[in-house]
């Protein structure tokens, strides 16, 4: 990969924000609505800015960060659907960031592993 774009991850991560501002965009829950957001946002920011320090290492620390991100915004939807938000439309979300995690995960070793090699 060249740059940070081609990567599906990347791009799955952007569509969970897209969809992150449908849902909460318009919130009365100001703290709630940010923190979901920033989180959501801080997943594909995360993959851009490791893969462009062009060190293994670096890619590596800022894909940790982005799969922590997913697991903020996977709590944070658990606390929107106790808070009677429609379940229908944050499990989406939520198999979103399971399916972004598993993926960074795959990225990790792969990455790891060709910096052994």
């Amino acid at each position: 990969m060249k740059r940070f774009e081609d990567l599906i991850v990347w791009q799955k991560a952007q569509d969970v924000y897209v969809e992150l501002k449908k849902l909460f965009g318009n919130s009365k829950d100001f703290f709630f609505r940010d923190q979901i957001l920033r989180a959501g946002l801080s997943i594909s920011n995360n993959i851009a800015e490791g893969f462009e320090r062009k060190s293994n290492k670096e890619f590596i620390y800022f894909l940790f960060v982005a799969k922590g991100s997913c697991g903020e915004v996977r709590s944070m939807l658990y606390l929107a659907e106790r808070t009677n938000m429609s379940k229908e439309e944050l499990d989406n979300i939520k198999i979103h960031t399971e399916e972004i995690s598993r993926m960074l995960s795959g990225l990790i070793k792969s990455v790891k592993e060709n910096q052994n090699k």
